[in-house]
């Protein structure tokens, strides 16, 4: 209140000074000199009603000035003082760029003191709470983003025929299209607004992630894919530069923190959709032969919801006023900052508090480029000039993040968030990947083994699993509407048999002599024969379809490690929320990797499926502190005009070392599990000693 009566009292002494400067400005009253360079006397003849001095002028009883008591001589600091106020302002062109700078940096720092004042005074209440669930939805998608392929890997590879390296592209390609996003949306979000760009990058995940579910090519739904990754990449650095501009000090630490909590929520989401929907085949359609829309699609369908609910909703929420007020809309602002009170103030129960703010700083504005005229130009012109023009203030704003004011807190947040990712993202994928070895490492040990046996004269209608059979013979036998899962048939003898209608995977026949045999609608392809000698045997109406062996996954495993995994970060989210802003952003974060760091040496230890699920909650949980401390302190470190330009560039190269993090450690799975944990562990632990390098923010207002 002191400062805002302050802001009201400059304002009046500058009313005042408008109407001294039409007083005097004919007479070259009191230091006022004219600029042609003679000398003036002081003889001229001063007007009537302009000849009354300060020096004359006293009060009357009631504090009232009056003319003709003496008061004093005039202080020379306070002549100084009315000779700069009444000197003819420099216009801005002719000032120089450096103290155009300055005035607006001291500017923004009076702002930043004033709008703290303003949202204090604005209360926390049901707008925040409404703003919260709004963007609580936004970060959900992103949240769901993340799982969605991996989900519907398993059945997408048999529609698309995908090759294991096709899998692995179409795994990281979301990550990538993350990492541009972030950069590119989140740097346009300090020049466009919070609100807009945000609308543009969840229309961006929505239509794109909502047109996948229905392409059948693979590399259409790899561009898919793709651009809907980067529409979802670019909400992230904005929810939290949106959100925090709404939050006071005291509460910005932990409902940033709370606000985290979806992206747990989107995980949730995403196991229970899939688990609910994908296993039943049934909820598709077919047009022809060539169009099948599976259950995968249904999935890849609902998980664009949280997306689109964001985005309707998002239409009924306003521009962030710090924002509007570092460009200079002072009257938008205002009304929006009156929208909070007012809303607050009635959800409270006390509608009649009035909004006492009448003025807010506005930061001086410079001019960096003139648009062309509508007059000059064709619209081409026009628009080139707009988006090369803000595009250069994006990259003057992602190279202000290096310069000597920042350069170190960014150098250092771009360690912690690359290490970070490099070792989350990369046990992530590893965890679920040493599952499966285990459960393929017990499947292996379980097989059946038939050495030279003869059958002859008989009829297979059945499934044959997990087997391998040596030196056998075959003769007269049918093989009519079976599978072949996981069988070899080495050195064997196949005389005089029948195959029809028979699927398998990953069946072989190696060194066998097959002799006056019929393959009829079989999947029995050309490669399955591992120099085998084939002699007047005949093949008949191949199956068509992708000519690839799929590994059979177990499903419910694969959702349910995925739930847990999202699930178990539940405790941690709670903790790090309420003490987030008792022990500060920097022990938060150095004592989360440090933690998550020793969990990772208890993985030697993991040497079952039970065991490593485990250890991936233990895990999961104790980084989710570091997550939320890492999101609070990028906000809070940067100024309002650059603070989502440095989140979006830490986020993508936190999705570029998540890239790194998933290649690296799967190429490692059935090989050895001592570098990816001794990868991981020293990542986490490097980053969290580095941490603590950095300043402090939990006590500094937003600037």
């Amino acid at each position: 209140d002191g400062y805002r009566n302050t802001n009201l009292y400059q304002g009046g002494r500058a009313g005042n000074q408008v109407s001294d400067d039409y007083r005097y400005q004919d007479g070259n009253y009191e230091g006022y000199a004219p600029n042609d360079g003679y000398y003036r006397g002081g003889d001229e003849p001063a007007h009537e009603e302009d000849a009354q001095s300060d020096v004359t002028e006293g009060h009357d009883e009631d504090d009232e000035v009056y003319e003709g008591e003496y008061q004093g001589i005039p202080h020379p600091d306070d002549i100084k003082e009315k000779q700069k106020q009444r000197a003819p302002a420099v216009a801005d062109e002719y000032r120089d760029r450096a103290d155009l700078m300055a005035e607006r940096m001291e500017d923004e720092e009076q702002l930043a003191h004033q709008y703290e004042n303003i949202i204090e005074e604005c209360g926390h209440g049901r707008f925040q709470w409404t703003l919260f669930f709004v963007l609580g939805l936004a970060l959900m998608a992103d949240g769901v983003e993340v799982f969605v392929v991996g989900f519907v890997l398993p059945s997408a590879e048999k529609d698309m025929c995908l090759s294991s390296s096709n899998k692995g592209m179409l795994g990281l390609i979301v990550y990538l299209g993350m990492m541009v996003g972030a950069v590119m949306l989140g740097g346009l979000a300090d020049k466009l607004g919070r609100k807009q760009c945000l609308i543009i990058s969840l229309a961006i995940n929505a239509a794109f992630a909502f047109l996948s579910s229905f392409v059948q090519g693979y590399g259409f739904f790899l561009f898919c894919r793709l651009i809907s990754g980067l529409g979802i990449g670019g909400s992230l650095p904005i929810v939290f530069a949106y959100f925090s501009e709404f939050l006071s000090r005291e509460k910005r630490g932990e409902h940033l923190s709370w606000l985290c909590m979806f992206w747990m929520i989107g995980g949730i989401f995403a196991s229970a959709m899939a688990w609910s929907i994908i296993p039943h085949y049934g909820w598709g359609f077919s047009m022809g032969t060539k169009y099948h829309f599976h259950s995968w699609r249904v999935f890849v369908l609902v998980c664009s919801l949280p997306c689109i609910a964001s985005l309707v909703a998002l239409k009924f929420m306003p521009e962030s006023p710090r924002f509007l007020l570092e460009i200079g809309k002072h009257d938008e602002a205002w009304m929006i900052l009156k929208q909070v009170h007012d809303t607050n103030m009635r959800a409270k129960g006390e509608p009649e508090r009035v909004f006492t703010v009448s003025y807010i700083k506005t930061p001086k504005q410079i001019d960096e480029f003139i648009e062309i005229q509508s007059s000059t130009g064709t619209w081409y012109q026009r628009w080139l000039v707009r988006i090369t023009t803000t595009f250069k203030q994006v990259w003057d704003n992602v190279l202000y993040c290096l310069t000597a004011q920042y350069r170190m807190n960014t150098l250092m947040l771009a360690v912690v968030w690359f290490t970070m990712a490099l070792s989350y993202y990369g046990l992530i994928v590893w965890f679920p990947d040493m599952i499966r070895y285990f459960q393929e490492e017990a499947y292996e040990s379980r097989v059946k083994i038939f050495d030279e046996e003869e059958v002859s004269h008989f009829t297979f209608n059945f499934t044959l699993e997990n087997q391998i059979h040596r030196n056998g013979e075959y003769r007269n036998d049918k093989f009519i509407g079976m599978k072949f899962k996981e069988v070899r048939f080495e050195d064997s003898l196949f005389e005089e048999c029948y195959f029809e209608d028979v699927t398998s995977s990953e069946t072989f026949f190696e060194n066998c002599t097959i002799i006056s045999t019929v393959f009829y609608n079989t999947d029995l392809y050309e490669h399955k024969f591992i120099n085998c000698r084939l002699i007047n045997s005949t093949f008949m109406k191949e199956k068509e379809g992708c000519h690839l062996d799929f590994e059979e996954d177990n499903d419910f495993l694969i959702y349910l490690v995925s739930f847990l995994g999202s699930l178990s970060v539940l405790p941690g989210n709670i903790i790090s929320a309420l003490l987030m802003d008792k022990i500060g952003r920097i022990k938060m974060i150095g004592g989360s990797m440090l933690i998550s760091a020793v969990c990772c040496f208890f993985l030697f230890f993991g040497n079952s499926e039970s065991a490593m699920i485990g250890w991936q909650c233990l895990f999961c949980g104790a980084s989710i502190a570091a997550w939320n401390a890492l999101d609070v302190i990028t906000v809070e470190l940067y100024p309002t005009d650059k603070r989502a330009t440095a989140f979006g560039i830490l986020n993508g190269l936190c999705k570029f070392g998540a890239i790194l993090g998933n290649s690296i450690f799967s190429s490692f799975v059935g090989i050895t599990k001592v570098v990816p944990i001794l990868l991981a562990s020293s990542a986490l632990v490097g980053g969290g000693l580095l941490a603590l390098r950095l300043p402090e923010t939990r006590d500094q207002v937003l600037m």
